[in-house]
Order: C-alpha cells, then structure tokens, then sequence
C-alpha cells in the first residue's frame, strides 16, 4: 500500500515537471495564407487546426498594443496552455504549465510584460517572457470559479465570479495583494465580469440581464436595456456606454447592436446588423466587427457606425458562430477571429486598413 502511495504521488511529480518543462518552450510557424472565397480578400490562418486554439473573452486584452504579439490557448502539447505568439515571425512561445487553464480567461497588463489568467482555483499574474507565475489568488474552499474574468485597464484590480450550488458571487482582488472583497452575490448565474474603464465601477451578467456596481458594492443595480434576447455587451473604450447586441422576439426583425448610457439611462439604437452573434469594438468605437449567424452568408463584417454600413470581410464557416470571439487590433487596422472552419478551432488574421483609419494607440 506504502508503494502504491509512492507510486500514485511520483506520478503526479512526473506530471508536473513535464508542464514545467513546456513553460518557454518555443513552437514553430504555423502560419497558412489563403484567399477567401467569398471576398478574394487575403486570410492568414495563425494556428494549426490540427490542435485546437482560442482567443481570450472580447472584452479582455488579447493583442499588445504595438501589435507584434498576442496571448492565446491551445491544446498543442496535450494540455490546455497559454502561448505568445509573435505576429510577425508566426513563432509562438509557451507561458503557462497549469493544469485546468481557463482559457477565456487570459488578460494582457497595462504594459504588456505581464498577464493575468485563472487556473484550476487559483488567479495569477505571469511575465510575458514565461517567467514563473506568482500565485495572486485562491478561490476560497467550497467555490469554483464560474465564467469570467478581467483586468482593469490600470492592472490594479481584477473582477471574477465564484460558484457553489445555488450561490453566485462576484469578487474584486487586490492584484498587489490578493486581497477579495466580495460586491454581489446571487441564487442566479453571474457571468462575464468587465471592470468600467475609467470609473470604479463594472458591468456584469446575471442570466439574461445586464446589471452595473461600484467596487465597493454600492449602486447595484439592473440596466433597462431593450426588449428581446442579450447577446455580449462590451463597455466603450471610454467608460461611458455600453453596447450591447439585441436579439428580437420576432426572428423577422434583425439582430441590433445598442448603447446604454448608466449614468443617465438612455437606451438607444445604433445599427441593424446582418444577423450578428457576437461582435467586438475597435479602440474608439467607431467600428465593429461581427460574425453573421445567417447560415446563407456564415461572414464575418466590418460594421461603420457612422453611416451604418457593413462591408464584408470574409467567411468564418464556423459550425457555432456564437464561438467566433474576434478583436481589433489596438490601431484597428487588423482584425484577428477565432472559428473552427476547417475542423477544430483556430486563429485567423485579416488586414482592414484600407477600410478603417488607423485609430491611436494609448500609452499605459
């Protein structure tokens, strides 16, 4: 029995000293380019579909803000890492050696030499270089950390959602420390916490609805969004509004993408969409991106605020387009999308600088 212990534990070490030695490991280019067929416009496949890859959740950071590196997941070596991949060599670089990454999770900080990310029940802070993690966080005993997490855009704090039977609670940590404050709690699901830039306060999910709280808890509270079905929602780059995709009961009408203003709760209109199930935002919001749902036109669309325009990307043929997470590149001059059009899901990169201006980039 003593030896069957050993034996059981020295497994466990095997195990871990393998993850430890991925951590830095470099991975070849995987880069394929090809014309979409539907536009002629040029795609850069990132990643290889014989594994599979994603990207972290939108209203994360995904991509450096000089654009020559992003973090994303992918299971290459077995297990669920973390990776850099740089956009210019295809070169992708190991970071994490984790068991149980959660990979919507990942979190460029403010100065791109760090990055946040949860784990199994731990929350830590990591250098881009695949430097040893430091350990910020540990779920309290009975909870497990539901979906969700981001970084505020000073790398401060960070938002996160814990879960036991019946109980959901949304907590803020300290980074520097650690410490958790807890500043909602619910019997109803929280999801997708987004810490407000600029102000003290975040957006969060609870079932089908979209509620807003200060860091300490006060002012929580349920935002009178349009009738019909939530899609993502997404806070403006600067603070001010969030918009937010609705989807209405008559599956006649269009899905919408909307703006709500907390500070004096107007709703308003901001464009039809061409069946959008999911989008992002570029750095001023001025442009979106998103992938129609239409099985007839499975594309992805830039989408013109101004004039309420959509101009056609590409086909993103994923088999879920409610999976097709994309970004802006911080100067909005790239789109990169995730999809499993070509059998297990990967990342994708196309140039939209011939069709939107290049937007500045903000120093940390």
């Amino acid at each position: 029995m003593t030896l069957t212990r050993r034996l059981f534990v020295a497994s466990f070490a095997g195990a871990d000293a393998c993850l430890a030695a991925d951590r830095g490991q470099a991975y070849p280019p995987e880069i394929k380019r090809y014309v979409d067929e539907a536009t002629e416009n040029l795609v850069i496949r990132l990643t290889d579909p014989a594994h599979q890859s994603w990207l972290p959740a939108p209203y994360n950071r995904a991509i450096s803000r000089k654009s020559d590196f992003m973090i994303y997941s992918s299971d290459r070596s077995g297990a669920v890492q973390a990776y850099r991949l740089d956009l210019k060599s295809g070169q992708s670089h190991a970071l994490t050696a984790e068991p149980d990454l959660l990979t919507a999770s990942l979190s460029l900080a403010p100065d791109d030499r760090e990055f946040a990310y949860l784990a199994g029940r731990s929350l830590y802070l990591a250098r881009t270089n695949a430097a040893h993690p430091r350990e910020v966080y540990r779920a309290e005993v009975g909870y497990d950390f539901a979906t969700g997490f981001s970084l505020s855009e000073d790398g401060l704090v960070s938002a996160l959602v814990e879960q036991r039977p019946g109980m959901s609670r949304l907590r803020l940590i300290t980074m520097r420390t650690g410490a958790a404050l807890t500043i909602a709690e619910s019997a109803d699901p929280i999801s997708d916490p987004q810490l407000r830039p600029k102000r003290a306060g975040l957006l969060y999910r609870k079932a089908d609805e979209l509620w807003v709280v200060n860091y300490d808890g006060a002012q929580n509270r349920k935002l009178r969004i349009a009738p019909g079905g939530l899609g993502n929602a997404l806070w403006s780059g600067d603070g001010r509004t969030i918009d937010y995709l609705n989807i209405p009961a008559d599956r006649k009408q269009l899905n919408n993408i909307r703006e709500f203003t907390p500070d004096t709760n107007e709703d308003q209109f901001v464009s039809a969409t061409s069946q959008f199930a999911i989008f992002n935002r570029n750095s001023d919001t001025s442009v979106f991106v998103g992938a129609s749902g239409s099985k007839a036109s499975p594309y992805m669309l830039l989408l013109v605020r101004s004039v309420k325009r959509e101009l056609t990307l590409c086909g993103h043929r994923a088999s879920d387009p409610r999976q097709v997470t994309a970004f802006f590149s911080p100067n909005s001059q790239r789109v990169i999308f995730q999809s499993d059009r070509d059998g297990k899901m990967a990342l994708y990169s196309i140039a939209v600088d011939r069709l939107v201006g290049e937007t500045e980039t903000e120093e940390p």
